[in-house]
């Protein structure tokens, strides 16, 4: 009997996917040997994957070769929010926090086991802004992910400006597409009134010991400017993909999407000052 129940559970080989297989997914979807890529996943709507998350990484690796890189937005891992309304540190856990330390950080858990997965690869390398934070495994981790500014993380001279720049693209495997961390790169650029500033208070690891800095960003947590919904970021990439632009298909069982960074940026940039510009 415990043999014949095993049996009736037991994984269909054919359901099981691979690393080829999933390589020849993203292939088939567009991603070319060279890419930057940056990825967002919901690993869970892929399948069953022999091998797990790094499989899913390798094969990306797989697909953009040695000349390609892998990037995902990391931001860090607290497990609870330690900031007040101004966005200082709580006295009470001040000296508690952990410094934010780019070799050591984990990234929010959040973002998935695809991310973390990402972000404690050999060889990775991690952008300094806890809150904007970037991982890049391949031939340019250090080019996107050096002296990343801490004012305005989403914006001039970030990875995301980087990626933009590079001709970079953007993976979506399975995850909502209001996801898509590029779009705060969009925000940062667009020419809005009234858009949202606050400050976040970090201690950063340094050979000398803990330092504490108080950094300017545009609100993330929300849409950046009062009008669009909470999820708008979907909506754009929604109409991008309407036009004709960028590609979807599956990797393996997931709703997959591969965009062009400087495409769709530009598109949600217009978009924005379009319905909410001056």
């Amino acid at each position: 009997m415990i043999g014949e129940n095993r049996s009736v559970h037991r994984q269909s080989k054919s359901d099981v996917l691979t690393r080829s297989s999933l390589a020849d997914d993203l292939r088939g979807l567009g991603l070319a040997d060279g890419d930057a890529v940056m990825i967002h996943a919901a690993f869970r709507q892929v399948g069953t994957v022999l091998g797990g998350p790094d499989t899913l990484v390798d094969a990306v690796l797989d697909v953009v070769g040695a000349e390609g890189t892998l990037l995902s937005y990391q931001d860090w891992e607290l497990s609870t929010d330690v900031w007040d309304d101004d966005g200082r540190v709580i006295d009470a856990l001040r000296e508690h926090v952990p410094p934010f330390d780019p070799a050591t950080a984990r990234p929010a858990r959040d973002h998935g086991v695809v991310a973390a997965t990402v972000g404690t690869r050999p060889g990775v390398r991690r952008s300094g802004n806890p809150g904007a934070s970037v991982a890049a495994v391949g031939a340019r981790a250090d080019e996107f992910t050096a002296a990343h500014p801490l004012d305005f993380g989403y914006g001039e001279d970030s990875p995301f400006a980087r990626l933009v720049a590079s001709g970079g693209r953007v993976l979506m495997v399975g995850a909502p597409l209001d996801t898509m961390t590029i779009l705060h790169h969009a925000e940062h650029l667009a020419d809005l009134p009234g858009k949202r500033r606050i400050h976040v208070e970090y201690p950063l690891a340094t050979p000398a010991g803990t330092e504490w800095r108080i950094v300017e960003e545009y609100d993330t947590s929300a849409p950046v400017v009062d009008g669009p919904p909470d999820d708008y970021f979907g909506f754009i990439v929604t109409n991008f993909l309407a036009t004709g632009d960028g590609r979807r298909g599956t990797v393996g069982a997931a709703d997959s999407v591969l965009v062009d960074a400087a495409g769709i940026t530009s598109f949600a940039v217009s978009w924005l000052e379009e319905k909410y510009g001056r």
